[in-house]
Order: C-alpha cells, then structure tokens, then sequence
C-alpha cells in the first residue's frame, strides 16, 4: 500500500471514530429530549427510522452525484451536513423540527456511505481491503459504545440540558470534516502525475457501465446477510430482561462483554477474508447467527445469554469485513460509476437492516420466541443457499465470456488469414 493511500485510510477510519462519538450521544439523547418534548413511543420510533428510510430511497441516485461530483467532495459536503443537523438540534423545541433534522441526517447517509465505501475500497488495497473495512467498522463500533457512557455523563452533569449535549456533539462532528478535507485524497489525486507521463499512449477502452440487473443479484444478498445479522439488535433488551429475567445491571455486563468480543474480532476477521477466505469468513457470520439462536432458546440465563450475545456480535464482526471486500470486487470492474454501484449493495444491506427488526417483532409477538429463533436459523441457512447460487451463476457468465473472447479471437485470425 502506498504512502499516500495508507495517510488517506488512517484518516477515514478517524473519520468514522470521530462521526460515530458525536452522533452516538445524539443517538443516546434525541429519544429522551423527544419524550421530553411529549412524543409517543410509536412517534419516537418514527423519528428514529426516519433517516434509514430516507437514505434508502436516495441512495442511488446520490451515489451517482459521487460520481459525477468527486467521492472526497461529496465526502465532505456529506459530513458538513451531519454537523449542521447536530447543530440544528440544539436550536429544536418543535416535534415537527426533529423530524425535519431527522430527515436532512438520513440525505447526510445517503451522500456519505457510497462515498465512504468506494474510498475505503480504493485505499484498502486488493490484498488488504476486507482488513481496511474491518478497522473502519471497529473504530465506528468502539466509538459508539463509548459515546453512549458518555452522553449519560454529559446529561448527568449538565441536569439533562439538551441544547448543551447537542452542541457539544456539534463540535465533535466538525473534527472528522477537517480530518478529511486535510489528509484524504482520491486516487485520480495520486495518480495525476503518472497519467501526465503517459499521456501520449492510447487510451484504453472506457469499462461497460455495470448493469443494475448484475448487481441486484448482490444487493439481495446483503439484504439477508444484514437481516440475520441485525434481526434481533433492538429486541435484545426485551429478550436479556423479560425471557431470560436478567436484571438490567446484568443485561449492561452483558452488553459491555460481547462489545468486547466484536472490538478484539473485527481485524482478525480482516486478515482472515483478506489471506484465508472470505466465504469462510462469511461462513462463520452464517454458523454465529445459528448457533446464537439455539442458545438464547437452551440457555436463558446470565451465562448463557452472556455466551450467545458474544457469538452473535462476533458473527457481525465477521460480517463487515467479508461484505465489504466483496463491494469492492463487485464495484471495482466499473470503477467509472463505482460509487453508484456500492449504493445498490448497500441499499440492500441497510434495507435488511430496516425491515428484519420489523419482521422479528411480528414473529414473537405473533408465535413466540422460538418461531423467532427458528425463522432466524432458517434465514440463515437461506442466506448460504443463496450465495452459492450467485456464485455458480457468476462462474458460468465467466465462463461463457472467455468463450465468446476465444471464439472471436480465433475467428479474427481466421480473417486475417
């Protein structure tokens, strides 16, 4: 990996350390100065879906901005507008003004993650890129863990003085717009002076755009690769403290040992998809996700709730990773329109993120947890049979391709002769 690329990696995984301290307390805060502000439970989880659902719709046509516009540009304007909505925040008194804030953070995700995968895809290297999403999500991960202690300190010590926390979170939110204005470039950037020189070669010919119907293939895959992943993410409170009876000082211990466990497994799954296997590494997400599900059902108690947390955050950790070499391939053959194409992948992953909740809740409020339990294994066995679906299917348009080349190579020698 070049100089150049490593400084303008180390800055993007600072950049999601930082984004993710500043808005982990405004996650932690909005719900309760929403409560204070007289929502309802179901409003408040209106307003906390709010930007998932608006930077879905928007994804793919805002990662075509980062493609006509430049991936560090749109990085930046994307960061600018996530420090103004921390801002904004601390001036709201108005349900209807959460709403709207809500609605410009989740234009902010849709500008920012096209334009943050395909630059870590970039800089990562093609032996080093599972590695490179791998420490960006451990940084976002650990940030996020801290910042929630942290937001209870700073409601605690300013007696719950919200404008104050959300100003704060302000000024952390502007740190990772100058890391990035100051030490991020694009790869055009690094290579300018090497194209000066070899100007007066022909060019080579433009890559076909990729086809959205190619790419669909992959973006179901990471609807269900996340919907596994994160189906039972927000219940996992109601499951420590009313199936298994855990006090919530318990359910806390819990948490802070599998946030553990995912922060130590996150680069080790790395090194793992980058040098031995990324369908290994993914194999684990798959196995984690099953095996998690038959403990929470075998053992509801501290330990066992405790031991099937940890492995269903170690199989997130091994999920990241994985996903995100496998975007980098997929959007690497059409590095024109890159930043688009990682908007359809992950379109599909924060759709599975949005809806598998959804369909958990339905499940265990409909027929119990075990049907939950059950629907998750089954998904995940769903997941693996779909894969290697996609992947037999890529190995026959491979081959079919090289075929068609040999057929027109040697029909191009039989005219020349």
């Amino acid at each position: 990996m070049k100089r150049s690329a490593r400084f303008s990696l180390i800055a993007i995984v600072s950049e999601g350390l930082l984004s993710r301290l500043s808005f982990g307390i405004i996650g932690f805060a909005l719900p309760l100065y929403a409560r204070k502000l007289g929502l309802s439970f179901t409003q408040i989880g209106l307003l906390i879906s709010l930007n998932s659902a608006i930077a879905l719709a928007l994804k793919p046509l805002l990662g075509w901005v980062a493609d006509r516009y430049g991936l560090k540009r749109t990085f930046v304007a994307a960061i600018g507008l996530r420090s103004l909505v921390s801002l904004f925040l601390g001036f709201a008194s108005a349900p209807w003004e959460l709403y709207a804030i809500r609605g410009a953070y989740g234009v902010s995700m849709s500008l920012r993650d096209p334009a943050a995968n395909t630059l870590i895809a970039e800089h990562g290297g093609k032996k080093s890129v599972a590695s490179a999403f791998a420490w960006y999500q451990t940084a976002r991960f650990t940030a996020n863990s801290f910042s929630k202690a942290l937001a209870g300190i700073l409601l605690t010590v300013t007696a719950a003085n919200y404008p104050l926390v959300f100003f704060i979170a302000f000024g952390l939110s502007v740190l990772p717009m100058l890391v990035v204005m100051m030490f991020v470039k694009e790869q055009h950037e690094e290579e300018h002076l090497a194209t000066q020189e070899t100007a007066a070669e022909p060019e080579p010919a433009p890559a076909k755009p990729t086809g959205i119907k190619s790419v669909l293939p992959f973006a179901g895959l990471g609807f269900l690769i996340a919907g596994t992943a994160e189906m039972l993410s927000g219940l996992f409170p109601v499951i420590a403290t009313e199936y298994a009876h855990l006090s919530k000082a318990q359910a806390g211990i819990v948490y802070t040992i599998s946030t553990t466990v995912a922060i130590l497994a996150g680069p080790v799954f790395g090194w793992l998809a980058d040098h031995v296997s990324q369908k290994l590494v993914l194999l684990v997400r798959s196995l984690a996700n099953t095996v998690s599900s038959l403990m929470y059902m075998a053992a509801p108690s501290f330990v066992g709730i405790g031991m099937a947390k940890s492995v269903d955050d170690m199989g997130k950790a091994a999920f990241r990773p994985a996903w995100g070499a496998l975007m980098a391939q997929i959007s690497g053959t059409d590095k024109k329109h890159r930043a688009r194409t990682m908007s359809w992948l992950s379109m599909g992953e924060d759709a599975g993120g949005v809806f598998a909740p959804i369909l958990a809740g339905f499940l265990w409020n409909t027929w119990g947890i075990g049907v939950l339990m059950g629907a998750r294994i089954v998904m995940a066995v769903v997941t693996e049979a779909y894969a290697f679906v996609i992947e037999r299917g890529e190995k026959d348009q491979k081959r079919i391709a090289e075929i068609q080349r040999e057929a027109a190579a040697t029909k191009s020698i039989l005219a020349t002769n």
